[in-house]
């Protein structure tokens, strides 16, 4: 199955960071021009996906055809539990799982930390 990603407006090696409202908020740009966009708050972001007016007028609205990376990283972690334990694990038997670090599913869970 061939899926689309949508790509993170992030920077990825020095980040923008700016302390506003009581957080730290980060800058991000236009996926398609990489105009300046806003901020978003920082703390527990893990993706974030932003087009400029411009490119959403040329571009129009893709987001239903796209999917974001979390969403493949918690599909494959599902198909995982399903492939290995024949269901979805509770939260405390994921816990153990990682602790075990002695399966492929502990493996993957560890690369999103």
């Amino acid at each position: 199955m061939n899926q689309n990603v949508l790509p993170d407006s992030r920077l990825t090696r020095s980040k923008q960071v700016v302390y506003f409202a009581g957080g730290y908020w980060a800058k991000v740009f236009c996926a398609n021009c990489g105009k300046d966009g806003p901020l978003v708050p920082e703390e527990n972001m893990t993706f974030a996906f932003y087009l400029c007016n411009p490119c959403f007028a040329t571009h129009g609205e893709i987001v239903n055809t796209y999917i974001m990376p979390d969403e493949v990283f918690w599909e494959k972690v599902k198909q995982e539990q399903l492939e290995a334990c024949g269901r979805f694990l509770t939260e405390a038997e994921l816990v153990e799982i990682v602790a075990a670090d002695a399966s492929p599913l502990a493996t993957l869970i560890k690369q999103r930390r």
